[in-house]
């Protein structure tokens, strides 16, 4: 059995998503025979989309775009619909989407965007992953994987590593970052702060221009 985990972030590196993968593979048996792809374009080269045709699992893994599939990845998607239709066999689909809000459930509609494009194109839907408080994804990528604030996170990674090895259907799964919401908004908060301040700017400036 073939698995590929295919990261979905524009992002070329550092990416929560990447971090989520890489915890997922620590999770996986050793006898997998896996293939890593990195779809950060929207028209991936054409030996990564018949890589991904060629395998009995798909992962996918990214972040959440205005309550959808980032534009870059849609497009992926098509090309690689395009791909798998000139070759039939059973292929399941599992999706992690991350998010920042601190709630996994916001990315419920993309989890089921990801369904209704299995069903369009002929690929058998396993389930999604939807993870809350992505903003701590990427710091905790020293962390061992089910660990500190990202247990709930690595217990739901553990379930997926199982049921894709055995190509297993199940519900979607939401989870968030074991940390406390209101510490999670006051860092995210703190964060922006900074950032506007490394840009030369005042907070009051920013939320003129909001406002």
């Amino acid at each position: 059995m073939k698995i590929t985990l295919i990261n979905g972030s524009p992002k070329r590196r550092d990416s929560a998503s990447g971090v989520i993968l890489s915890q997922l593979k620590g999770y996986m048996k050793s006898d997998a025979s896996l293939c890593e792809l990195h779809f950060f374009t929207p028209h991936p080269q054409p030996e990564q989309l018949q890589a991904a045709a060629d395998s009995d699992v798909l992962i996918f893994a990214f972040p959440l775009y205005v309550d959808g599939i980032p534009s870059h990845m849609v497009s992926a998607l098509l090309d690689l619909e395009t791909v798998i239709r000139e070759k039939k066999k059973k292929r399941t689909v599992y999706a992690i989407l991350n998010c920042g809000f601190y709630e996994g459930c916001q990315n419920a509609v993309a989890i089921k965007m990801m369904e209704n494009w299995c069903c369009r194109s002929g690929l058998e839907w396993g389930y999604g992953i939807g993870a809350g408080g992505g903003g701590m994804v990427s710091a905790l990528a020293n962390v061992p994987a089910g660990r500190g604030p990202g247990a709930s996170l690595g217990k739901a990674l553990c379930r997926l590593a199982e049921d894709s090895a055995a190509q297993r259907a199940g519900e979607t799964v939401f989870v968030q970052m074991d940390f406390p919401r209101f510490a999670y908004k006051a860092a995210a908060e703190m964060g922006w702060r900074q950032a506007v301040k490394k840009n030369g700017m005042k907070t009051k400036e920013i939320l003129k221009q909001w406002w």
